[in-house]
């Protein structure tokens, strides 16, 4: 009986002390914001919102600990855009070729090209660890190309994307990647921040203000004004976003009203706040000329506001 006793006590030790080492390796494994986010390095800009997510600039992340990380965890991460008409046969292939070589370089990456026409397809080349996957797009809403966007993108996410990417991006086609665009970018829902409005008054950012808009921000509310051409987060995220967005233009038409797809997604992310925000070098605008607090413009739209 004594010799039970101690069988049965060594082996609760044993998992006694296995599940404890467990219990630290998950610890040990869990990225926390400190180990690679430093927002006193850039002291010229704001790097942290009043609900403590980051603002992601370059100088504020520590590559070397995200790679540590991220190279741990077997991603793969997506990138869907719409390609239609002259958008295609004038941009699709520059963003292809610039996001192969700049985008999540080093990770699966799988490129989600939706077209109207396989003939406007031209050559790609992705690189090593990247696949392209071509998507017909079903309906079109040629009077609202956000719309259309959407709709497609979270026909997608439910039939096939959620069960392969990790993460995943979805980008307007009229931008050319300059430099890494990399997984200090990742997040569960990832925003924008719009380089047209960002270095402005914050009183008259152009939210939507009419009360009967499902879009509508109240006068004297909002956070920051975000770019409708890029968002990122999980895939249940985006389809979150893309459900909440499409419910918004069902009762504005119901009220005679037509909101833009941009003020939705400000009003999603003013009631949703974001856990990651990437700071105008992540999508800067060519018009503009690069003021001092950007040092390092990582993606460029090619067109000041051409939708």
């Amino acid at each position: 009986m004594n010799c039970k006793r101690r069988m049965l006590l060594l082996i609760s030790c044993v998992l006694y002390f296995m599940l404890l080492e467990y219990h630290f390796r998950d610890e040990v494994e869990e990225l926390r914001l400190s180990d690679w986010f430093n927002p006193r390095k850039r002291p010229d800009v704001l790097t942290t919102t009043d609900w403590l997510a980051p603002v992601i600039w370059e100088g504020t992340f520590n590559r070397q600990v995200l790679e540590e990380y991220y190279g741990r965890q077997n991603l793969t991460i997506g990138l869907a855009v719409l390609a239609t008409g002259r958008i295609a046969d004038q941009y699709l292939e520059l963003f292809i070729q610039s996001a192969s070589k700049h985008f999540m370089t080093g990770y699966r990456v799988i490129f989600y090209i939706m077209v109207d026409a396989f003939y406007r397809l031209p050559n790609l080349e992705p690189g090593p660890l990247q696949m392209v996957q071509v998507l017909d797009i079903r309906g079109h809403d040629a009077d609202d190309f956000h719309l259309m966007r959407m709709k497609n993108l979270a026909v997608h996410i439910v039939g096939h994307i959620q069960d392969e990417v990790d993460f995943l991006f979805s980008m307007m086609a009229n931008r050319v990647f300059q430099n890494d665009f990399g997984v200090e970018t990742l997040g569960t829902s990832v925003a924008q921040l719009h380089a047209w409005w960002f270095f402005k008054n914050t009183e008259n950012l152009p939210y939507e203000r009419r009360p009967g808009s499902a879009a509508c921000i109240p006068l004297g509310q909002g956070d920051f004004y975000y770019d409708g051409t890029v968002i990122g987060g999980t895939p249940l995220e985006i389809l979150n976003f893309i459900k909440e967005y499409l419910d918004g233009i069902i009762r504005d038409k119901e009220n005679g009203l037509n909101s833009t797809y941009e003020r939705h997604l400000n009003k999603y992310f003013f009631i949703h706040k974001p856990t990651k925000l990437l700071s105008p070098e992540y999508s800067w605008d060519t018009v503009l000329w690069p003021p001092a607090q950007v040092w390092l413009v990582k993606a460029a739209r090619c067109l000041e506001r051409a939708f």
